[in-house]
């Protein structure tokens, strides 16, 4: 077993080493996928084990490919030139007022779609915002920042927002709408908590007022519409753009609220998902003309790749014995009792996030759990627990999520220098006490509601 747990390990520590040095851009499904194939031809995770992965992953890899769909078809209906001019006509020339309005737009985006999906509406919303308002580098970052931090944050209240919380649901056999009810008032409490601490610790740093320019962008992001595929520019009024969009949101909206519905029912909420992505690009091609067939060029199928490859290399990691050693090292200080158990386990989930990715730190932990015959309820609350670490805990560095990476991805593609003392002048000081927050008023919550 020690063999073949050292060469397993060895084989994924390779493997994120290749994920987060990404030489010359190479994408993270490729190290990944190499790495599965040399698990599988090694014999640590059989035939068998692979068919058993592709039923885990499958449906929830299918549910945010769907609501990516979605939110990359919002672009076509020209939703971030809309989405800057709300924003800086709700900050009304106040920096701290389009603090809050960022950091509620990144918490709906999502909740209408994912942490990934959100990030990649979100930042070129918020870089179109910013540039036009012409404001130093300096006086960007903390807009930029705390807004990725919100929207990856925010998968923590509902699992569908995060395609690893989806994957763990099948492992512990928990609905959507449990895994909601459990965690969606604690983690939207340590999400508030979060959001007035980081205002507290970067208000320095914003703006009082904002540049006088609000009104340019106000007359050509709300008038303007370009055309994704021709170029061209069609003049609509503010009013008719508006209740576009709107009508667009709330469709998305109620979409949302049916995946609950059909999770409660045990319909395949991938359905759902597919269907409803499917309703807005025939809309999208009826109204601008736009064939489907150019999502097929946008979409990010590597990401059902990466968590497919990532799974078969954290079951190789089970299969070799490692979750046998975490079980023997964790089982002690989670018979002291839920709260010990939701920190050990939360923090333990957080530590590995961070050091190699929160998609494998979940797994692990996840599959940790399972094997310790622990009874529902306690298996659900300390799954949760690791659902904070993984979700939040995972951001006090900037390569703990998928969704930092693509955030780091596209700043740069944008000329945008974002430093590691940035990042960790706001992270040091907010996750570790958020995180801390959170596990309190998850443990609080089920015992209230659900004990």
């Amino acid at each position: 077993m020690a063999i073949g747990i050292g060469f397993t390990i060895l084989v994924f520590l390779l493997t994120m080493v290749v994920i987060f040095w990404r030489p010359r851009g190479i994408n993270e499904a490729w190290p990944a996928a190499i790495g599965a194939v040399i698990i599988v031809l090694t014999g640590q995770v059989s035939y068998g084990d692979v068919t058993d992965i592709l039923s885990k992953i499958s449906g929830a890899s299918i549910t945010i490919i769907a609501t990516i769909v979605m939110a990359v078809t919002l672009q076509s209906f020209g939703f971030f030139h809309w989405s800057a001019a709300r924003l800086a006509t709700l900050a009304k020339g106040s920096g701290y007022r389009l603090y809050w309005y960022i950091q509620l737009l990144c918490f709906l985006m999502t909740l209408l779609f994912n942490n990934d999906g959100s990030i990649l509406i979100t930042t070129p919303i918020l870089i179109l915002l910013l540039k036009n308002l012409r404001l130093k580098p300096h006086q960007m970052i903390p807009y930029l920042l705390t807004g990725a931090l919100i929207a990856t944050a925010s998968s923590a209240p509902v699992g569908v927002s995060n395609i690893v919380n989806l994957i763990a649901l099948e492992i512990v056999d928990m609905s959507l709408y449990m895994h909601t009810a459990m965690i969606f008032v604690p983690a939207t409490l340590g999400l508030m908590f979060m959001s007035i601490l980081m205002f507290l610790i970067i208000k320095s740093k914003l703006p009082k007022t904002l540049p006088s320019s609000i009104h340019y962008i106000e007359e050509n992001f709300f008038t303007k519409r370009f055309h994704p595929l021709k170029g061209t520019i069609s003049v609509e009024t503010k009013r008719k753009r508006t209740k576009l969009m709107l009508k667009i949101l709330l469709f998305v909206f109620i979409l949302r609220c049916l995946l609950f519905v059909a999770s409660y029912l045990a319909i395949p909420i991938e359905l759902v998902a597919v269907l409803g992505s499917i309703v807005l690009l025939v809309f999208r091609w009826a109204r601008l003309g736009i064939s489907p067939l150019d999502i097929l060029k946008k979409t990010p199928w590597h990401i059902f790749v990466f968590a497919f490859s990532m799974y078969v290399i954290i079951f190789g990691l089970h299969n070799s014995g490692l979750t046998t050693l975490l079980i023997e090292f964790c089982k002690p200080i989670v018979s002291q009792g839920l709260l010990q158990a939701s920190f050990m386990m939360g923090g333990l989930v957080s530590i590995l996030s961070n050091f190699f990715n929160n998609h494998p730190a979940l797994m692990i932990g996840t599959i940790t759990l399972t094997e310790m015959g622990l009874d529902p309820i306690t298996l659900k609350t300390i799954y949760l627990a690791n659902i904070i670490g993984s979700d939040m805990g995972s951001l006090l560095l900037p390569i703990g999520t998928l969704a930092s990476l693509i955030w780091m991805y596209i700043l740069n593609q944008n000329k945008i220098k974002i430093k590691w003392k940035d990042y960790l002048s706001v992270s040091l000081l907010v996750i570790p006490i958020t995180t801390i927050i959170t596990l309190i008023l998850l443990f609080y919550w089920v015992q209230l509601i659900f004990v």
